[in-house]
């Protein structure tokens, strides 16, 4: 097997120059954001953002967001309306991304929408991101650096393990704080829609807009923004949610201080029951489980509040049956 460690690069300005000019050559480069890892590639070059599919094995219907410096470049690709520069103006940089009307003279390459009249835009708060962008000077397609469906990347050595023939370079900086994929919001409907939950809890943004929003109903086959398929983010070992009892064949991803006892290996997300520390472990807890050869994965009930609807989501649609 070869050796890709030399890909891992730490973000040094020689190695930040060294990515942007990967990029702006249309080469595929994973850098890390405060959500996971994420897979880079120019959003206006439509070459560069079929190699992203193709890394990913991604359905070509399933749209990327596009990752940007700022608020105003997020405006020269995306119609904001009062609400998405309140939100803005409030949240980015950080983990929530705005589906809006794509601008049809940004220049953006159709693949990243999936052939939508929308696009999916964030602004990243991690330092390594935005100094990739201010050096690349291009938005960014940037899906979680793993293959399509499987478990999303929190660390480096994630992104070598899924990843490393499709990549010229992979940007370490360390553990991702949040651990999460963004929340995605619909802002092109009167009614706000939370298509993703994630790092950024919808209580929040509620408050921002000063009215209810709405969740996505369900899954779907012809997305609108990423994390939307019904099968996401899955291991290979079967799941079992909620359980409160476990078997000696069985790994334990638990949460809280009282966990049942005798499974085959038992990983806590958050001894204490803090729902930051248990989305920040959940991905790379649940790859070491799957990485042991298991019979099932028994998951403890995780509360369905906060960080903790987007822990479910990830985990509800980890454990869902093939179609």
């Amino acid at each position: 097997m070869a050796d890709h460690r030399g890909r891992v690069r730490t973000p040094t300005p020689d190695a930040l120059a060294a990515a942007a000019a990967a990029l702006r050559a249309g080469k595929l480069v994973a850098f890390p954001t405060e959500t996971v890892y994420g897979l880079g590639g120019d959003a206006t070059n439509g070459r560069a953002v079929a190699a992203i599919f193709a890394a990913k094995g991604r359905p070509s219907f399933n749209p990327l967001i596009v990752h940007v410096h700022d608020t105003g470049a997020a405006t020269q690709f995306a119609a904001f309306d009062d609400r998405a520069n309140t939100l803005a103006a409030r949240f980015w940089p950080g983990p929530l991304t705005l589906v809006l009307p794509r601008r049809s003279d940004g220049g953006l390459s159709h693949l990243v929408s999936a052939g939508l009249d929308t696009v999916a835009i964030r602004v990243p708060q991690h330092p390594i991101a935005q100094a990739l962008l201010n050096a690349a000077k291009l938005p960014l397609a940037a899906p979680s650096a793993n293959p399509s469906g499987a478990i999303s990347p929190t660390q480096a050595e994630h992104v070598i393990a899924g990843l490393a023939d499709h990549i010229a370079m992979v940007l370490d900086g360390g553990p991702c704080a949040i651990g999460l994929e963004s929340t995605v919001l619909d802002l092109t409907a009167p009614q706000a829609t939370i298509l993703r939950p994630g790092g950024l809890p919808g209580e929040d943004i509620a408050a921002a807009l000063g009215t209810d929003i709405a969740a996505s109903q369900g899954h779907t086959d012809q997305p609108k923004s990423p994390g939307m398929l019904r099968r996401h983010y899955a291991p290979t070992t079967p799941l079992r949610l909620d359980a409160t009892t476990v078997a000696a064949d069985e790994a334990l991803l638990a949460f809280g201080p009282t966990a049942p006892t005798g499974a085959a290996q038992t990983l806590n997300l958050s001894p204490t029951g803090d729902l930051q520390e248990a989305a920040a472990n959940l991905f790379t807890m649940l790859r070491t489980l799957d990485s042991h050869g298991h019979r099932t994965i028994a998951v403890m009930p995780i509360p369905k509040h906060t960080l903790g609807t987007a822990i479910n989501d990830r985990l509800t649609r980890a454990a869902a049956g093939e179609d």
